[in-house]
């Protein structure tokens, strides 16, 4: 193999826990590598120094007239701008400050306007999209019309040209980056094909703004929601970020204190956006978490990123292809430069069974399941689920390897461990890892939570 350069054989950035050990079955310990930043990144070691600076001069936001209580509002509102501005707000766009991804575009779905003649505004989406930008459509007044993608860009994008032309509608809802393939349609080509019927475009940038540059500005798309979660600042704070209009007029998300200008006892005046969205006492440091974040991101050198990122999926997918019996799953034949996210099959074998091993018995975090994509997965005859490998800032070449070997000794030896069934979830027969001492658990996730993560997350095999 040709020798690496820094960049590919070392980490992005740093980030808190990259030296945690993890026990195995087999009574050792090695250090947790962990390809599942798709569903929540690791925080970013800059993200937890500023968090820790900030917690003494935590105290109320907004209207306290006390120095912490305007320090920590002042810390909040410049988050704000930090938060808006990486995305490349416009100079008139809006920054609110939500929970994650799937919070800010229900916010959304609250605020699409009705048509000219009185009918509810209807959204677009592809079936591609992860649960978080289909669902909130489907029950919003309007409706959604859901479009079935087909195997290419190309396609796609025609398809979308013809509905688009077919029935108005005022909203595209659309993936920035697939939370199943990585993959992505040219944002480019999207928006113009929108804006030329008479819709604004939303992305759902939970997967596209962690690992891409991106820009409202640039790119001329309406409104992004993403997650801090998913961008390295696991402290609870998201946001949605794009043109004021809709966001000032549409339904207030919360009702309660700081949305409001006047209440009296049987009406009340509401405030404009942000602050009509942002009820209740705002999460100042998830708002800090997220502005540390973006500043770390936005400081990388261009490009620094993407060639990471990139080195990390080649040697991952043709790891993966070079070994019999895995399948990597692909919506777009002809998609380019996909985000790091690798979602693969094991034929023959149960998706929960892969995962649990890799965990146990070689210390590796992977997703399996539907990944809330339940229409894209069967479309894509994975409805029993799959295994998704997601790399970032974090990741090391080192850590791909270690999943790639463990994947050809599972096929060759098959897992050494026993494992059971235990309400749906994979888990090892008489688990003897260790819990983390000080953790006050008194059992692992696969049984603590086993009937939550069956009948609510819904992430397992479709029902038969």
């Amino acid at each position: 193999m040709s020798v690496l350069t820094p960049i590919e054989a070392r980490s992005c950035l740093p980030v808190v826990g990259s030296d945690t050990l993890v026990p195995l079955v087999d009574g050792r310990t090695v250090p947790y590598a962990n390809l599942d930043c798709a569903a929540s990144a690791p925080a970013l070691l800059a993200v937890a120094e500023r968090v820790t600076a900030t917690l003494p001069l935590y105290a109320s936001v907004h209207r306290g007239a006390g120095y912490l209580s305007q320090v920590s509002t002042a810390l909040y509102e410049a988050s704000r701008q930090t938060i808006g501005a990486f995305v490349g707000a416009r100079t008139d766009d809006v920054t609110v400050v939500t929970r994650n991804t799937t919070d800010a575009l229900n916010l959304l779905a609250g605020c699409v306007p009705a048509d000219a003649d009185g009918r509810a505004g209807r959204v677009l989406v592809l079936d591609v999209e992860h649960h978080a930008n289909l669902l909130p459509w489907q029950r919003s007044a309007g409706g959604a019309t859901v479009l079935i993608g087909a195997d290419s860009v190309a396609h796609t994008l025609d398809a979308l040209r013809a509905e688009l032309a077919r029935a108005p509608y005022a909203l595209l809802a659309l993936t920035g980056a697939s939370n199943v393939t990585g993959e992505y349609l040219p944002v480019a080509d999207v928006v113009a094909l929108a804006h030329e019927a008479g819709a604004r475009v939303v992305l759902d940038g939970a997967q596209l703004v962690p690992h891409r540059r991106f820009s409202l500005a640039a790119t001329g798309v309406d409104y992004i929601a993403y997650s801090g979660h998913k961008t390295y600042a696991p402290f609870g704070a998201g946001a949605l970020v794009g043109r004021r209009d809709w966001l000032d007029a549409g339904t207030p998300y919360l009702a309660g204190g700081g949305a409001v200008r006047q209440v009296d006892l049987d009406s009340v005046s509401w405030g404009t956006a942000p602050a009509r969205h942002e009820a209740g006492s705002p999460n100042v440091i998830g708002a800090v978490a997220l502005a540390a974040a973006c500043d770390a991101l936005a400081a990388l050198p261009a490009g620094t990123l993407e060639a990471h990122e990139a080195f990390l999926r080649e040697r991952l997918v043709s790891g993966l292809e070079s070994i019999d019996g895995i399948e990597v799953v692909r919506a777009w034949a002809d998609a380019v430069d996909p985000v790091g996210v690798v979602t693969f099959s094991v034929v023959g074998h149960d998706p929960g069974l892969v995962a649990a091993y890799l965990s146990a018995e070689h210390g590796i975090g992977v997703r399996d399941g539907r990944f809330c994509a339940h229409p894209l997965l069967a479309r894509l005859g994975y409805s029993a689920g799959a295994v998704r490998a997601s790399v970032g800032v974090g990741t090391t070449h080192d850590e791909v390897d270690r999943l790639i070997s463990a994947l050809e000794i599972y096929l060759s030896e098959g897992p050494s461990a026993a494992y059971e069934i235990v309400d749906v979830c994979w888990t090892v027969t008489g688990d003897p890892r260790p819990l983390p001492e000080g953790s006050g658990l008194s059992g692992l996730i696969a049984t603590a939570a086993a009937g939550f993560i069956a009948a609510a997350a819904g992430c397992g095999p479709a029902e038969q």
